[in-house]
């Protein structure tokens, strides 16, 4: 098992949120904005003064990692991508090859030619969200592929010259059976992936799905079904050669998203565009939900953020181990002490309870989440919090 270090307290990550889409998914309830070529203008310009802003914070820091993310980022076009990547080079040089640079793409915008502008343009990692390859499914879902077409773009996005390809995939969708599941999982099992991360489906407040609650819960796998779901892929993809890494991660070897395990492990994070949140030196902040708003302030000389949260120590450092504690290699106490803080007495009684439960392991002074663990984390995460 590759074993995932604590980062350096000198790498960040940058986060740059495109919230363009074609059409708003009936689960979403991120910000997104219609695909308006006037919208993207602003938007990079709006990077562009963040990015002047929030520079003064990076000077001893080397990148680590950049996302674009969504809405559909694959929509903002290479030159634009092309154009923020070159900004930040300029001002804090790094090694392209070495730095995991992803790109968030829908099935139906990775034509062949298009995935190669971006991998020229410095794009070295692609996310697709597939979500099903189940027909009727994504139409449940409001998405605008096929299954052939999904399957066809990661292979045009490979055949590009972006080898490190994810791809999302989604349980406990309404009238989705075990069969369906594991259907979509054979057909992942040919396709040149190096990551894959699972989501099952929260209906969120301020989504379609949301109002269609009342018709839709029926519809819903029972606890038990949605259980053999997650088994069912834990033990497919095992065999597929990705290696569960995470609660709801798989990887083959080498290929672990550096991205997300900066999240998990306390990496310091700016997050640029409206409504994209940062984590620095243990504060929690966030851009206002509003393109014209955000772009606005920043063309005054005002700050863009809208909300930020600093948590007091004890509850810090409960929220952190919380998060870390995620990854199946565990939490070694020494070292994660060493870098944040003792965990306090209380923490330690709730660790021995749930120990006792079976939700964790405990051994050499590694705590580490059992199945148990893993198939209750939010109880766990409950229970610690």
């Amino acid at each position: 098992m590759l074993t995932i270090g604590n980062p350096s307290s000198k790498e960040a990550s940058l986060y740059f949120h495109i919230p363009f889409c074609t059409r708003k998914c009936e689960y979403c309830h991120f910000y997104v904005l219609p695909d308006q070529e006037p919208l993207k203008n602003q938007l990079l310009e709006g990077f562009k003064l963040e990015w002047e802003r929030m520079l003064p914070f990076l000077q001893d820091k080397s990148i680590a990692t950049i996302y674009f993310g969504g809405g559909t980022p694959s929509l903002f076009g290479p030159d634009r991508i092309r154009s923020i990547l070159e900004m930040i080079h300029h001002s804090l040089p790094f090694d392209f090859s070495q730095t995991e640079i992803t790109l968030e793409v829908n099935p139906e915008n990775a034509q062949p030619a298009l995935m190669q502008a971006y991998a020229q343009a410095g794009i070295n990692r692609a996310s697709l969200g597939i979500q099903t390859l189940d027909p009727d499914l994504l139409t449940l879902l409001g998405r605008l592929h096929s299954p052939s077409l999904a399957i066809k773009a990661v292979q045009d996005t490979y055949q590009a010259g972006i080898s490190n390809i994810s791809v999302d995939l989604m349980y406990d969708l309404p009238k989705q059976s075990l069969h369906h599941w594991e259907m979509t999982l054979e057909y992942i099992r040919s396709l040149p992936l190096s990551h894959l991360s699972l989501y099952n489906l929260t209906i969120e407040p301020h989504t379609i799905f949301f109002k269609k609650q009342a018709e839709l819960t029926p519809l819903l796998p029972n606890e038990e079904a949605s259980l053999a779901m997650y088994n069912s892929a834990i033990e497919r993809l095992t065999n597929f050669g990705l290696e569960q890494y995470e609660i709801s991660a798989f990887a083959k070897p080498g290929f672990y998203s550096r991205h997300n395990t900066g999240y998990w492990t306390a990496r310091p994070f700016l997050g640029f565009g409206p409504s994209a949140f940062s984590y620095w030196q243990g504060k929690r902040f966030r851009n206002i939900a509003h393109l014209g708003k955000y772009y606005r302030a920043l063309k005054s000389g005002h700050s863009p953020i809208d909300f930020e949260e600093q948590l007091d120590a004890e509850a810090h450092l409960k929220e952190l181990f919380v998060i870390q504690i995620r990854l199946c290699q565990g939490i070694l106490q020494s070292e994660f002490e060493r870098r944040h803080g003792a965990l306090s007495q209380e923490t330690l009684q709730t660790l021995e309870y749930l120990l006792q439960e079976g939700f964790f392991s405990h051994s050499k002074g590694c705590w580490k989440l059992t199945k148990k663990g893993i198939l209750f984390y939010d109880t766990v995460a409950t229970e610690l919090i």
